[in-house]
């Protein structure tokens, strides 16, 4: 029996699985380099980062590097948020100016300002379902897919009652204006390649 056969088993007795315990496990097993993990709804997906996945991420980024200091632009790191078992490693993620990490050292989702995710195939049930609405459950002000498959960019605004009520969708090579949102400018998408 390995240690972490010991610790499903404790986990097991207890009754009660916790993103801490879930994240334990997957830092105790061989994730291939270049893979992205996280948990949605207590299931563990890995996807690997493809360069076009990487390419409109670190467009993105350097977009919003403008207006925001490094420190407030957060890529693949832990933050969870409303749900059963929800942990997720966003693309993207722009906290406010007065986040500090807590105890454990994660974010809040609450403190989230601004989240990206770049479609993968076999994730991208998860960024238009499940993940979208703990964006708006936890009252995420703006919410952006990026989908290369698509070749368009789906903008998700003003979270009520766990849904977003405002959707507009642009395709790759036109601009994403944000300038009335918590983000204040401008994103130009044609750079964003395809799939």
């Amino acid at each position: 029996m390995t240690v972490l056969d010991d610790r499903i088993e404790m986990a097991e007795h207890d009754g009660e699985l916790t993103l801490d315990t879930m994240f334990e496990w997957l830092e105790q097993m061989p994730v291939p380099e270049g893979f992205k993990v996280e948990i949605v709804e207590g299931a563990i997906f890995m996807s690997p980062q493809r360069d076009t996945h990487w390419e409109i991420i670190l467009d993105i980024i350097e977009q919003l590097r403008t207006a925001y200091p490094r420190k407030r632009l957060k890529s693949d790191v832990r933050v969870d948020y409303p749900g059963h078992l929800n942990g997720f490693s966003t693309d993207v993620t722009l906290v406010s100016h007065d986040a500090v990490q807590d105890s454990k050292g994660l974010w809040s989702c609450e403190d989230v300002e601004f989240v990206a995710e770049v479609i993968s195939k076999g994730t991208a049930a998860n960024d238009y379902g499940p993940k979208k609405t703990a964006y708006a459950t936890a009252e995420v002000p703006v919410y952006l897919i990026a989908d290369p498959y698509q070749g368009k960019c789906h903008l998700y605004r003003n979270p009520k009652q766990g849904e977003y009520v405002i959707e507009t969708t642009v395709p790759f090579g036109y601009e994403l204006d944000l300038t009335d949102t918590v983000v204040g400018l401008t994103l130009k998408t044609d750079e964003f390649p395809r799939d």
